[in-house]
């Protein structure tokens, strides 16, 4: 048993010292032990190595035993935290009223007195209803700024819990929140954020089977995810239902982000991206790396993005896409054109 102790310790330093996840560094351990009941039950008894293993598998299979009651139980633990986040979600809900209350007429104080936004702009985002496709890295930034400018109705799909290594750069997740889903996390920070807007959390992955019905309740979609599967859904079903898409993306010390709107006239997310490239050529953010900041810098783009089209304020990026070096602390904006042979949108330009 000692010597297991000290193999164990030893395969969790070294871990540690390559930055290796815990969850890898459990998995070595799971394979050390198996290793080891093995051992117990191929060797012969009296065997050196049985023996500097304890002599004996029964200890190991309690022990064994004992891991897998501690595994269960911190999985039915984890399973009863969702299903009462679950049930207390609808209660966080309130449907916004129509009127401002005095104080939210303070709280939108520095929107209400823009010109291009003023009373009227205000109201429009206050009955707006926005998705928000993606609770991470660009879906925290425009999630809380979102709430923050009385976007009246927000949901927010994802089916990923808060992990540790998310708090580098998703700013919408605490500490204390690893392990719950990031929707019901987003729900909680964002009405602790702003009590006067509505947040429907959808803890699931959006897919072909409910996708058309739930953006179909949205006046404006944002989508931050990062997997391809998931942009082509979600831009499709936007340009069949005539929404406009705020489409995000990083890589590295890279971002971009484009307002998609076929219906008026611009081209959509696979006009531009007509294939899904290779994965070795568009790795996801925990292969290749993302600057911390990064995220917050697209997001909030994304969530000014929705305020202009919600208000009409300004100039959009409608028909255009900004792209953002962080690395060299260069943007510049490239013009979109429409392919008249895109199996999504070529329809609209008839």
């Amino acid at each position: 048993m000692l010597l297991f102790l000290v193999m164990a310790g030893a395969l969790w330093g070294i871990g540690v010292l390559m930055k290796t996840p815990k969850s890898a560094r459990w998995v070595m351990i799971l394979i050390l032990y198996f290793a080891v009941l093995a051992a117990h039950l191929v060797l012969p008894d009296g065997a050196p190595l049985r023996m500097s293993l304890g002599g004996s598998k029964e200890p190991w299979l309690i022990v064994g035993g004992l891991i897998g009651l501690a595994l269960v139980y911190r999985v039915g633990l984890r399973a009863i935290r969702t299903k009462i986040a679950e049930k207390e979600a609808p209660k966080a809900e309130a449907k916004p009223k129509s009127t401002f209350e005095p104080v939210e007429l303070e709280r939108y104080a520095r929107h209400i007195v823009l010109r291009e936004i003023g009373g009227p702009g205000q109201k429009a985002l206050k009955e707006a209803k926005v998705l928000v496709v993606g609770a991470g890295g660009l879906g925290s930034p425009a999630l809380l700024y979102l709430a923050a400018a009385g976007v009246g109705t927000i949901g927010v799909i994802d089916a990923d819990e808060v992990d540790n290594g998310n708090l580098q750069r998703q700013v919408l997740h605490a500490d204390a929140d690893i392990g719950r889903p990031k929707v019901f996390s987003a729900q909680d920070h964002m009405l602790a954020l702003n009590p006067f807007v509505t947040v429907k959390p959808y803890h699931r992955r959006l897919t072909e089977d409910f996708a058309e019905e739930l953006i179909g309740e949205y006046d404006l979609v944002l989508d931050g995810t990062d997997n391809f599967a998931t942009r082509y859904l979600t831009n499709r079903i936007c340009a069949k239902l005539g929404k406009p898409l705020i489409s995000g993306a990083l890589t590295q010390w890279e971002g971009q982000l484009s307002l998609f709107d076929p219906a008026n006239g611009t081209p959509c997310y696979q006009c531009i991206f007509p294939e899904a490239p290779a994965p070795h050529l568009a790795p996801a953010c925990a292969e290749a790396g993302v600057a911390g900041p990064l995220p917050g810098i697209i997001g909030s783009m994304m969530a000014m993005e929705a305020v202009k089209d919600i208000t009409g304020a300004g100039q959009t990026v409608r028909g255009r896409m900004v792209i953002h070096d962080a690395l060299y602390a260069e943007t510049r904006s490239i013009t979109l054109r429409a392919r008249a042979d895109c199996p999504v949108c070529g329809h609209h330009k008839d």
